[in-house]
């Protein structure tokens, strides 16, 4: 039986008021969660929720995850760009050239994401949050198709895609050369184990398929749920719920 994602989590100085600011983006409705952190419940068939736990590490580094957000027109590229503005986002330059469509954005506390222009064939199929798009490996995009028992859509020159049977956003890797990492991974999966399953006999199996274990606590603070730290064959961190 394979690990369910849950949710995107994301580190925050202020959980709320990030939150806040994604659920005006996206759309969704904010919500406490029961392991003291804030959630944002998808209202579409994304099929995750995102997490916002507290964390007083600053953010060091561009994330190797961020959500790339489709667009219908230009007028309506044109809409969520600036809705994003009004919420608290800023435009940001991480190397993007002039000629390319797509808009690049930070959150409040610097997380990277994109408006991606109009006529995007890669994305045509997908809802508003088209992919979660990684820096990462293709052995890493291999992993978690296995991992996540989601289909390879893309296996191309090293760069990676896979998307659930479900639908939903794609998750995508780049390929090498994978960025080298500097403190702790601010965006993450977090996965639990669907109702019948047996959490540790799943832990066992992300090890044989090539994850890390980094340690088991009851998570990021009082009262969370348990979990067991992982990382990927990238070395990005992740968790795995086993109790609540």
């Amino acid at each position: 039986m394979t690990s369910r994602l849950l949710a995107v989590c994301f580190d925050a100085g202020q959980p709320l008021r990030l939150a806040r600011f994604w659920g005006g983006v996206l759309g969704w409705e904010v919500a406490a969660d029961t392991g003291g952190g804030v959630v944002l419940v998808p209202g579409d068939d994304t099929g995750f929720g995102v997490r916002f736990v507290a964390s007083q590490e600053p953010k060091a580094e561009q994330n190797r995850m961020h959500f790339d957000l489709t667009s219908t027109s230009l007028e309506d590229q044109r809409r969520t760009v600036d809705g994003a503005l009004g919420l608290g986002g800023r435009h940001i330059d991480v190397g993007q050239r002039p000629e390319e469509g797509h808009v690049v954005l930070a959150d409040p506390e610097g997380n990277e994401f994109c408006v991606i222009e109009p006529g995007n064939n890669f994305l045509a199929d997908c809802g508003f949050v088209g992919a979660l798009a990684c820096d990462g490996s293709q052995e890493v995009g291999y992993f978690w198709s296995e991992a996540l028992g989601w289909p390879l859509v893309w296996d191309q020159d090293q760069e990676t895609a896979i998307r659930s049977p479900h639908g939903g956003p794609k998750i995508t890797w780049g390929g090498p050369p994978v960025a080298p990492r500097v403190g702790r991974v601010r965006v993450r999966f977090e996965l639990d184990v669907p109702v019948g399953g047996d959490p540790e006999a799943e832990v066992d199996r992300l090890l044989s398929l090539g994850a890390t274990r980094l340690g088991t606590g009851p998570g990021e603070g009082e009262g969370e749920c348990g979990r067991v730290v992982l990382a990927d064959p990238d070395g990005n961190e992740f968790s795995v719920l086993t109790s609540c």
